[in-house]
């Protein structure tokens, strides 16, 4: 680890976040200075300016997802979409049916829109998930009542990688008259996703998660679907999500958008060689990987290392920016309940951490941490 050590530290926490392409940047910049004006002043040029980048990226993020530019609103990020999606979707059924379901393996997010239903006298049912992390079919069709609103399934799960069968999902909930959510963070511009051919009537979009900037996010609503605001305003985003615009986040979030639906195919492939790499040079026995092997995004590994504290391998790896789990919840320092709900002891949890890569990763950074960590864990074990 001498002539060909890379660069350190080594960034190896894509699903907390990812890099902004310097081709986003590019596109943001004049929107933070000369192109400057309120998008939703309609009385002259600066404003018609930044709308109509604002409406260009608009179309960019539905190109992705086979939607109609006008079914997407823009929003702060996943989590304030999910709280419009979950709420706002089980609010405009409320006075018909008052039944949600969603996983045990959601984003923290998404489980505490659901807590927040319950205390507001909605029932919900939480799905398990097998020791893969994929949900059973016949379950989630078992638990659908005349009584219920709204199904919400992740499309990536954030821990470990895994994807849901989102046709399947859909079809159930087509087939039963119920609305279907999927949190799109992991997924979107990473897996092919269509609304259409989906069945999928929301979905939640992240810019950070997709080289694009923090702070911006999107909302998916099929035409037709009705969803109650979650605070009152000025009226804008069809009065879904008032608030001024940000042109420079969304035009950043739109030209990421359409970065990831060029590339993905490409992306994906590198991911996988950088994936099956890792793990080839990994020299360790006590190693095992966590969730589905074939049903997976290949940026994502959740590796367990038998008899090392996660807490102290972290520690030790002092090169590397890797993680136990979820961004959102790590700092609380609660045991990972995803690790928890496809069948892993106390003792595995606490040795598992997650691994995530990108666009931007080498394949020097992939062999020095394979050799890194494969070090490490011998001197800990």
């Amino acid at each position: 680890m001498t002539a060909n050590t890379p660069k350190l530290p080594i960034y190896l926490d894509y699903q907390a976040t990812t890099p902004l392409d310097s081709r986003v940047l590019d596109k943001m910049m004049p929107f933070f200075t000369e192109h400057f004006g309120n998008p939703h002043s309609a009385e002259h040029r600066f404003g018609w300016q930044t709308e109509a980048a604002v409406n260009v990226a608009r179309g960019q993020a539905a190109n992705v997802i086979g939607a109609d530019d006008d079914e997407i609103i823009f929003t702060s990020g996943a989590t304030e979409s999910n709280n419009i999606a979950i709420k706002g979707g089980a609010f405009a059924l409320a006075g018909k049916k008052k039944h949600v379901i969603t996983v045990k393996t959601e984003h923290e997010c998404v489980l505490a829109s659901f807590n927040s239903l319950e205390r507001l006298g909605f029932t919900v049912t939480y799905l398990d998930v097998d020791n893969e992390g994929l949900i059973h079919l016949s379950e989630l069709e078992n638990a659908i009542t005349e009584n219920t609103s709204l199904v919400s399934v992740m499309a990536v799960n954030n821990e470990i990688g895994v994807i849901q069968d989102l046709k399947a999902i859909g079809d159930i909930c087509k087939k039963h008259e119920v609305l279907f959510h999927t949190d799109a963070a992991q997924g979107f511009g990473k897996i092919p996703l269509d609304v259409n051919e989906m069945n999928i009537d929301l979905v939640s979009i992240s810019g950070h998660k997709i080289y694009g900037p923090k702070g911006i996010g999107a909302l998916y609503i099929r035409k037709g679907v009705q969803v109650i605001p979650l605070f009152d305003g000025g009226g804008q985003e069809q009065g879904i999500r008032s608030g001024t615009l940000a042109p420079a986040l969304c035009v950043g979030l739109g030209a990421a958008s359409q970065i990831a639906k060029e590339e993905m195919e490409k992306d994906a492939d590198y991911l996988a060689i950088l994936s099956k790499s890792l793990l080839e040079n990994i020299k360790l026995n006590n190693i095992r990987l966590n969730g589905s092997v074939d049903h997976r995004i290949p940026g994502n590994l959740n590796l367990t290392f038998e008899g090392v504290k996660s807490d102290l391998l972290i520690a030790e790896l002092k090169n590397i920016a890797i993680s136990s789990g979820s961004a959102c919840s790590s700092a609380k320092q609660k045991s990972s309940y995803v690790l928890e709900a496809i069948g892993l002891s106390k003792e595995e949890v606490d040795a598992s951490i997650r691994i995530g890569f990108g666009r931007m990763t080498t394949e020097a950074e992939i062999e020095y941490t394979a050799e890194y960590i494969t070090e490490t864990v011998r001197k800990l074990s």
